[in-house]
């Protein structure tokens, strides 16, 4: 989770939304107010998507499709998504492929390709895998 001290370098990244899939740790808002008259930049956005990462409590597909079109709406804007959880392996990661997936790639391909870009992220984990084909499945109706 990105610390207050983070957000200068998000910004600099171009992050212009953060999704965090957490259940008990709410995102920071960035302490950097818009000032137009300094020119300096709007504030990064935060969306909480409290999410538990248990086989027990399946991620909401309602909350992948809200992120993946708040995603969107960023990406079209010009501006990049920084999508988290706690380790970064479940929650981040299939926030990450959906992402992805709304922006055309087929299911497999983006579950791969987060993995290819972090290594801890496990797309694949057979609670989360169902997840992520059934947000392709709903985001394809």
């Amino acid at each position: 989770m990105p610390s207050l001290r983070d957000y200068d370098r998000l910004r600099d990244l171009n992050i212009r939304l953060i999704i965090n899939m957490r259940f008990t740790l709410g995102p920071r808002p960035d302490p950097h107010p818009f000032d137009s008259a300094q020119g300096k930049p709007q504030p990064i956005s935060t969306l909480w998507l409290r999410s538990i990462d248990s086989p027990f409590f399946p991620i909401s597909i309602h909350k992948l499709i809200r992120g993946a079109q708040a995603a969107l709406a960023t990406i079209r804007d010009g501006g990049k998504v920084y999508a988290h959880c706690a380790y970064g392996r479940h929650r981040g990661a299939a926030m990450g492929a959906c992402i992805l997936i709304a922006q055309g790639y087929d299911p497999q391909t983006a579950m791969r390709l987060v993995k290819e870009r972090r290594a801890v992220a496990d797309p694949f984990a057979w609670y989360i895998r169902p997840r992520i084909l059934k947000f392709a499945s709903e985001w394809n109706k």
